[in-house]
């Protein structure tokens, strides 16, 4: 497959301006000038931002140029250490696919799809200007497969609209079961030729979300090696092949938007899973971002990785 040359190698810059308090204290303080300078340290070539849409919008639709300051500063820090961006859009009035939030009537309320598009319009004539240094995310883990047919309605729409204000930019679209590499092939075809077909991968899941109290589809109290779960290159490869060949079919490229393992997990058994998964991802020339830089249960950069960091670093 391709390259998607300045986005092969990421980090996620989650609890940042998204599943946060949205306290300011939290979006001046979370992330520092040191941290993207560490992140660039590691040799990646990009982060992943996820923002939900109340950094941006007061209740009424109207925007907070304050949220937009909060960008324009991650950006520009990003910027100055050689990193890109992918702007990613974690939640939209009307949708999240946080269990116990769950998606809130976006997929048939014409009145939320116009917010929506009116925000990307936003993004788009500020950051459109950059098209080899941002890239648009349109929305994140999209729940369920009742919405894919509105969600390839949607999407289509929205980098219409898009364009108009970023002609260059790439956009990533992502399908349903959360941006499953297995429901690759349900998104329609390309709008042009610089969509991007995005996934995420957090399997399997018994091992990378053990011990997750905020699923019911782990049971907290259960524990399993990374021998016992049998992860294996030919596991990945199965997994992603529907994913590859939608990619190839479409003439587009893949990115894996999210991908990491629970810090219940024992250093060793994560850093043979971030082996085995980057593996593939290498052969295949797949993009990613690792979740996620700092706490959110997943932090890279926590103490408890300190014995194995040089290891891990050396693969992201």
């Amino acid at each position: 497959m391709k390259v998607w040359k300045g986005f092969q190698k990421g980090v996620n810059l989650g609890g940042w301006m998204s599943q946060c308090d949205y306290s300011k204290e939290r979006l001046v303080n979370f992330i520092q000038r040191e941290d993207i300078e560490r992140i660039a340290s590691w040799g990646v070539d990009h982060v992943r931002l996820p923002i939900d849409f109340n950094i941006l919008e007061n209740a009424d639709g109207s925007y907070k140029e304050n949220g937009f300051f909060y960008i324009n500063n991650a950006i520009h820090m990003c910027f100055d250490n050689d990193l890109n961006v992918v702007l990613d859009l974690h939640k939209t009035a009307g949708f999240s696919f946080d269990f116990g939030e769950q998606e809130a009537g976006f997929f048939d309320n014409p009145a939320l799809q116009e917010r929506f598009y009116r925000l990307w319009e936003q993004l788009a004539e500020r950051y459109g200007k950059y098209p080899d240094r941002i890239a648009f995310e349109l929305l994140n883990e999209v729940t369920e497969e009742t919405f894919i047919d509105a969600w390839n309605r949607i999407s289509h729409e929205c980098i219409r609209r898009i364009r108009a204000f970023a002609p260059d930019t790439v956009i990533l679209v992502g399908s349903y079961y959360n941006n499953s590499a297995t429901t690759v092939s349900a998104l329609a075809a390309p709008y042009d030729d610089k969509i991007v077909f995005n996934f995420h991968c957090y399997e399997p899941l018994k091992f990378t979300h053990q011990g997750a109290t905020w699923t019911p589809a782990i049971n907290p109290d259960e524990r399993i090696s990374f021998e016992e779960s049998n992860i294996t290159t030919e596991y990945f490869e199965e997994l992603f092949a529907s994913a590859i060949e939608a990619a190839q079919k479409n003439n587009t490229l893949l990115y894996c938007g999210e991908y990491g393992v629970i810090d219940r997990v024992s250093p060793e058994d994560t850093l043979k899973w971030y082996q085995t998964i980057h593996a593939v991802l290498d052969k295949y020339h797949i993009g990613r971002s690792a979740w996620s830089y700092k706490e959110m249960d997943f932090g890279l950069s926590d103490n408890r990785l300190n014995g194995i960091i040089r290891e891990l670093i050396k693969v992201l």
